[in-house]
């Protein structure tokens, strides 16, 4: 654990550019986010509490509980934080691929780094993946509760609804296009154990993975990924969410050209951390609404 939870939340930043890409996705779903930051506001904001004294006692029946390590809040935070900082690296690896492809003295390194297009799809289903396990984790189920978390996604909401949002949008539609769901089981279904044992994030988080082996942790991946598939499919239709439209809102802050998607996908995996920024505030969301359940 390397900060409290209380200083995890009160250092969130207020600006950069993860918070911007966040809030581009309001056009998708409106009014769902809020960038709440410090632990005692995000307490009042929750609980609509303004009394000092009980605004105290539920904090520290919060940190207590994040504290308790018998409880799957450490995990959760351990996974979120994981997925994004092996991101940073994916996005690296992906960047000198494509140099390599386009400058031909460094054409070397498209032969030592991994295909962007495989690894993004790897990165896509295992951040989903992560998203199932830290929900198990902070809701105390066992970690390969699938159908719980397929029934839990209709009730997604706030900072979890941004962050499915923005896995969707810049994880998804931005390398991949709509079709981004047929292309990512696509690679599952010819991904070897041996290839997915090659991905730095499965291997930090492969301990909380669900099986005894990478091959069936893989079988679990594709699982997962597949029974989500519906609701992705479905969150994308029913907003009719376009590569397009998510590019008119990138080009308010950033410079972006349809012809350098895999360029983009990789500066925003190496340049953002929306699954950490958001996760702490799920895991800050959840703990406060224990905390008032339980005091």
């Amino acid at each position: 654990m390397s900060k409290p939870i209380f200083k995890l939340v009160d250092d969130l930043p207020t600006g950069g550019l993860t918070v911007m890409l966040l809030n581009s996705l309001d056009f998708v779903v409106p009014g769902q986010w809020e960038n709440l930051v410090g632990f005692e506001n995000t307490i009042k904001k929750v609980t609509g509490e303004t009394d000092p004294a009980l605004v105290k006692q539920i904090g520290d029946r919060a940190v207590w509980l994040f504290n308790d390590k018998s409880q799957g809040y450490q995990n959760a935070l351990w996974l979120y934080q994981t997925v994004d900082s092996t991101d940073s690296a994916l996005g690296a690896a992906a960047l000198a691929n494509k140099v390599g492809e386009s400058v031909n003295f460094l054409g070397f390194l498209n032969k030592i780094t991994p295909n962007p297009q495989k690894a993004q799809a790897i990165d896509l289903s295992i951040k989903l993946v992560a998203e199932l396990v830290a929900f198990c984790q902070i809701n105390g189920i066992p970690g390969n509760s699938i159908g719980d978390f397929v029934r839990s996604l209709t009730d997604y909401s706030g900072e979890s609804l941004i962050r499915m949002a923005a896995l969707i949008s810049f994880d998804g539609i931005i390398p991949f296009g709509p079709s981004f769901v047929l292309t990512t089981m696509d690679f599952l279904e010819k991904l070897t154990p041996k290839e997915l044992e090659q991905n730095q994030t499965f291997n930090k988080i492969k301990p909380l993975i669900p099986g005894n082996s990478t091959s069936s942790q893989l079988d679990f991946i594709g699982e997962s990924f597949g029974s989500v598939q519906g609701w992705m499919t479905s969150f994308v239709g029913d907003r009719q969410l376009t590569r397009e439209k998510l590019l008119g809102k990138l080009r308010n802050f950033m410079e972006v050209t349809e012809d350098k998607m895999d360029y983009l996908a990789a500066f925003i995996d190496m340049s953002t951390n929306y699954y950490e920024h958001t996760g702490i505030q799920t895991l800050a969301h959840r703990l406060i609404e224990r905390a008032v359940a339980e005091i």
